[in-house]
């Protein structure tokens, strides 16, 4: 996800901001940390269980008002290499024939051969706020193997409020037709600069006093005033529950009578939340980089804070295994001083940034460093020449770290010096709603957060989070606990921590990597174990993710999705 520049540029990109999936399926990450994951996507009773609902019946699908949108069909045109259609779902469940509806972006690379097919396979690239669309734009499919495409044609989507659904979420209501330059000098003045004209101060890693306490909930408050304001009525109806009925009517719009579907770090929440609702339509389902529904707000968020310390660790100690010489220090004590160096001295005065008035401060250092950790081998090279130039007193190219811009739109194309070819799928497919910036994923994840993983009221709560979330964390703790506070202002759905109650689903196939930051490895442990009959793939590796970063975890994935092949109790890949 690319953060815009708001106000406060990285306020709500520390440990939030997955990287992009750019023709590797290692990149397609979850949004976690920060602003904790969304899978709480479902009320539970006493016992922590989820509840079935009395008011729906068991087969939504068997509803006379739904039965338009599960009977629809896909107009299916080219747009580029691909194939582009829309699936229209109601905004409400509860009240389908209100003629309020979100339309979904819908795209397909046909792979499957003639003789060979089995179906469809429905990709979810994580988030929330990650578009699918995008996903297959970028020739994900060229990254799976080849006896998957032979037998399945690859298909992803662009979930409800989230990139050129329409419509779609935003917390802005700045008009999204000014110009950058306008747009770039009003921030810059603003974030120079306070309201009785003095400059901003910077922000803390950990707000201490009544004061800093007071700037950060305001802030918070601010952000969650900007969602209200710009997609109040979306609010509700943005949740992952209702993402995954979304995903049912496009299976029966596939004309699949089950779902094939992997789901990384996020689209684990999505994927749990539809073999709950559907447990008898999984065919295969692939969940890497667990979520445990069974988290609260508070565990989530320590949980994936300890997991980012532990990886910034885990490179100064490795940086030379991985990078060599371009390590920003010839010993770990050496990187670990510049790291605590760097930290030090953004949190008095922000580094400068080229052509940013605003500059790099210490949550944004804290951000570069965490988004970092999700793929070492692509990652710690350009996390370590940032270092570097930081050192020197350049923030540049940290920030744009930070934001998420390391990566190009056509690495190939730019080897060669060729401009990246246009694909006619991006205003085809992509095409931003009126009012809403072409890249949501900010909103998106706020929204969806909030909406599914119950936060408190109560500012209290979070200043009590802090102490604890420092000493099992650090400053990836405390950050992580005021980047939530936009929660406690925004409406949250009924959805409470749960064990997963799925019965009659086949085996469902959990990937974990040990090293995972972002979604820690115990979670796909625990989910594993809270499915019938659920395997659990482990990958002995740093980062976040493992399905297309080991040929080991790719071969079992794909034989299962293929095949159907159980992976026995136990089984771990290497890197």
């Amino acid at each position: 996800m690319i953060l815009p520049w708001t106000d406060h540029p990285w306020e709500y990109s520390v440990i939030t901001a997955p990287t992009r999936r750019r023709r590797a399926l290692v990149l397609a990450l979850a949004v976690l940390g920060a602003t904790s994951l969304a899978a709480c996507t479902a009320g539970a009773g006493a016992d922590g269980k989820r509840p079935r609902s009395s008011a729906a019946p068991a087969d939504p699908a068997s509803r006379p008002d739904l039965l338009r949108f599960y009977h629809q069909k896909l107009d299916w045109r080219p747009c580029g290499d691909h194939r582009c259609a829309s699936l229209t779902v109601p905004m409400d469940y509860s009240r389908p024939g209100d003629g309020k509806t979100f339309v979904l972006p819908v795209a397909k690379a046909v792979t499957a051969v003639t003789g060979k097919r089995v179906g469809s396979l429905v990709l979810n690239p994580g988030g929330p706020g990650e578009r699918g669309v995008r996903l297959i734009r970028d020739g994900v499919a060229e990254d799976i193997g080849r006896g998957v495409r032979e037998r399945f044609d690859i298909v992803s989507f662009d979930p409800r409020g989230v990139g050129a659904s329409k419509p779609a979420l935003t917390c802005t209501t700045t008009d999204p037709t000014e110009s950058n330059e306008s747009n770039e000098s009003k921030e810059s003045a603003e974030s120079a600069e306070s309201a009785d004209g003095e400059e901003a101060a910077v922000v803390p890693l950990h707000p201490r006093t009544a004061s800093e306490r007071a700037d950060a909930l305001a802030s918070a408050r601010e952000t969650a005033a900007g969602c209200r304001a710009a997609s109040g009525p979306l609010l509700p109806h943005v949740g992952t529950d209702d993402a995954a009925r979304d995903l049912d009517v496009l299976r029966a719009a596939l004309g699949e009578r089950r779902l094939t579907y992997v789901g990384w770090s996020y689209g684990t929440s999505l994927g749990t939340s539809y073999a709950e609702q559907f447990p008898r339509r999984v065919r295969a389902m692939v969940l890497d980089g667990a979520v445990d529904p069974s988290l609260d707000w508070r565990q989530r968020m320590l949980g994936q804070a300890t997991g980012f310390r532990k990886a910034v660790a885990e490179y100064a100690e490795t940086c030379a295994d991985t990078v060599g010489d371009a390590c920003p220090g010839t010993t770990p004590e050496e990187i670990r001083a510049l790291i605590d160096r760097l930290l030090e001295r953004t949190g008095r005065e922000p580094l400068p940034v080229d052509d940013s008035a605003y500059g790099l401060d210490a949550p944004a250092l804290i951000s570069a460093l965490s988004l970092s950790m999700y793929t070492p081998e692509a990652q710690w090279q350009a996390l370590s020449e940032a270092l570097v130039a930081a050192d020197g007193g350049n923030g540049t190219r940290l920030a744009a770290l930070a934001a998420g811009e390391e990566e190009t739109q056509d690495p190939d194309a730019e080897a060669s010096g060729e401009p990246a070819e246009a694909d006619p799928s991006e205003g085809a497919a992509e095409s931003g709603t009126d009012g809403v910036p072409e890249d949501n994923a900010e909103a998106a994840l706020i929204a969806i957060n909030c909406r599914d993983v119950p936060h408190p009221r109560d500012a209290r709560a979070y200043w009590d989070a802090l102490a604890p979330a420092e000493k099992a964390a650090g400053v990836y703790g405390t950050t992580g606990v005021t980047s939530e506070l936009v929660c406690a202002d925004l409406p949250a759905g009924p959805g409470r921590p749960h064990r997963v109650t799925a019965e009659g689903v086949p085996p469902v196939l959990v990937v974990g990597t040990a090293g995972d930051p972002a979604t820690p490895y115990g979670e796909a442990v625990s989910l594993a174990r809270q499915f019938p009959g659920g395997m659990l793939l482990s990958l002995d590796a740093p980062g976040h993710t493992g399905y297309g970063r080991s040929a080991c975890v790719d071969g079992k994935v794909e034989a299962y999705l293929i095949s159907l092949t159980k992976v026995r109790p136990g089984t771990t890949c290497t890197a």
